[in-house]
């Protein structure tokens, strides 16, 4: 199965780069599925109901969210009736959404899509992340229900998200990180097969601070004193993510690529477009 999943899309410019390019991804690439976390599309603050349907209609067949999950009030309601929207799987029990759901994929074939927070630096404290994930992991091995497996690993500690897909090794297709929206260099396949990248970084401007407009972020920075909100960045976004192909038959990792689309950043991908 062919596999793609995009990082945290941030504000407008985020946004257009989903709806003009994905669609060009999936054609190009011969995609099977897409995850793509939408965490920061809205104002670089959660994700609106509004939001959702411009990144699902755009070729998205997921969407996970992170610790903004709620920010934006409408998604307390909307996820409850679009099921293509993943929160975190050890938020509270009482939180709308699921946690995980499994996807139908091309060829009858099935994906499980999950999301962890991490508990290192966030700021608040949320259920063991290890041991959720492990007894969903135990109810869908690999190459058995389902074909392919993703983990969304959302936190901040690079090494939390290396542990996290060491600990997943085997046991799923993909775990990749989400929330710093910086793309790292690492993206590899463990050694039993699991692909993973410690971040996807973001779908976002690079000239900027983590995806919002410079001038605020800096005066914080310097003087350490805020003036006014912070605002995303309206240049042209780069989309950044993981590209994987697996094995049906073992729902374990053949081929990983990382994936760097338009925008500032170095061009990377499985393929032209």
């Amino acid at each position: 199965m062919k596999l793609l999943f995009l990082g945290d899309v941030v504000g407008r410019t985020g946004r257009t780069a989903i709806s003009e390019t994905l669609p060009k991804l999936r054609e190009a690439w011969k995609l099977d599925f897409v995850v793509v976390n939408g965490e920061n599309a809205s104002n670089g603050a959660g994700l609106t109901g509004d939001h959702a349907k411009l990144l699902l209609d755009a070729g998205a067949d997921c969407l996970t969210l992170g610790d903004h999950a709620f920010d934006q009030k409408d998604m307390m309601t909307f996820i409850e009736g679009e099921s293509r929207i993943i929160r975190p799987i050890n938020y509270a029990k009482s939180a709308p959404g699921r946690g995980y759901r499994i996807f139908d994929a091309p060829g009858g074939r099935k994906v499980l899509v999950a999301q962890i927070l991490g508990q290192v630096f966030m700021k608040r404290a949320f259920d063991d992340p290890f041991s959720a994930i492990e007894q969903l992991l135990k109810a869908h091995p690999p190459g058995g229900l389902v074909q392919a497996s993703i983990i969304d690993i959302h936190c901040e500690a690079t090494s939390e998200k290396m542990a996290m897909g060491h600990w997943c090794d085997g046991k799923a297709s993909l775990v990749v990180g989400t929330h710093t929206h910086v793309p790292t260099g690492d993206a590899q396949i463990l050694p039993k097969g699991t692909a993973h990248m410690s971040d996807a970084g973001m779908c976002g401007d690079y000239n900027s601070v983590i995806g919002m407009d410079k001038a605020e972020p800096l005066r914080r920075f310097v003087t350490g004193m805020g003036k006014g909100r912070y605002e995303p960045a309206k240049g042209e976004a780069t989309l950044s993510g993981i590209y994987v192909e697996t094995d049906d038959r073992t729902g374990l990792a053949k081929r990983v690529e990382m994936v760097r689309q338009g925008g500032r950043l170095a061009q990377s991908g499985p393929g032209p477009v």
